[in-house]
């Protein structure tokens, strides 16, 4: 009688939905990693980033707390005003991350990383999220600069962390914002006029310096498609304890930042062609 061979079933070497998931959040811990590393070397580059939110709040806040122009109820407006320089310093870093990008791309990095196993969306995410360590790490000396200057803020931790969350999805959401421009544009010089023309257009357009009942009709449409206006909502009712919809917040923040990185990484390999 005869032995049979027995051969193995074939193992598929195509990574599963599980390797993929533990490949992005690896790869997105890792640039966050690296991001630490870099402020650590260079934390100069805290203070630099510092001085327009210390400006805002010196000056903007100090000089509109006195002369009362902007009512916020019985809120000061330096309190009113803290948190959306929060989400305006976190901004500004995270609007301007695609140039970062396309550094990479003229080093050959970029085409180097799209050919590795790890999944665009992953790469995109990671950068994202290392965008929003910046803006936390920024956020620190901010939240420093409003105690000394007197504002009330929140003593509650868990709100602290409900704050570092917000922060993280609205930089995501600029982030890729940003790489999207980069994968459209292609060149530096582009991508900084762009950033530089809607950056303070979305400020302006957000809740950030003043109540949207003091905005004409136009412009509260636009803040309520703007979701610089969400992050700075949650921000003040987590720091402040002004109204807040934190679900709503939260929920457009999520649906924001994740629809923006799906975008960037389909346009990410464009970049690297380029």
């Amino acid at each position: 009688m005869s032995a049979q061979l027995v051969v193995p079933p074939a193992v598929s070497a195509e990574p599963g939905p599980l390797d993929l998931v533990r490949t992005a959040v690896s790869r997105t811990l890792t640039m966050c990693l690296v991001e630490l590393q870099k402020l650590r070397h260079d934390r100069t580059e805290l203070v630099t980033r510092a001085v327009q939110p210390a400006l805002w709040l010196l000056v903007f806040g100090q000089v509109f707390t006195r002369i009362r122009a902007i009512p916020t109820g019985s809120t000061p407006y330096l309190d009113f005003l803290a948190p959306g320089i929060l989400a305006q310093s976190a901004l500004f870093i995270a609007i301007f991350y695609g140039i970062q990008i396309i550094w990479e791309r003229d080093a050959g990095v970029l085409s180097k990383l799209l050919v590795t196993p790890t999944p665009r969306i992953a790469l995109v995410a990671a950068k994202a999220f290392a965008a929003g360590v910046r803006a936390v790490a920024q956020a620190v000396v901010v939240l420093l600069l409003a105690l000394l200057l007197g504002v009330h803020l929140t003593a509650n931790p868990l709100k602290y962390a409900g704050v570092v969350v917000a922060l993280l999805l609205g930089s995501a959401f600029f982030c890729c914002m940003s790489i999207t421009i980069a994968g459209l544009v292609l060149s530096r010089d582009r991508l900084m006029g762009i950033g530089q023309a809607i950056t303070m257009p979305l400020f302006f357009a957000s809740n950030a310096l003043y109540p949207v009942q003091l905005m004409p009709g136009w412009l509260q449409v636009v803040n309520h498609i703007n979701p610089l206006s969400y992050e700075v909502e949650a921000l003040r009712g987590l720091l402040a304890g002004t109204p807040a919809r934190l679900a709503l917040d939260y929920g457009v923040l999520v649906a924001a930042a994740t629809a923006m990185i799906v975008i960037a990484s389909v346009l990410l390999p464009r970049l690297a062609r380029s």
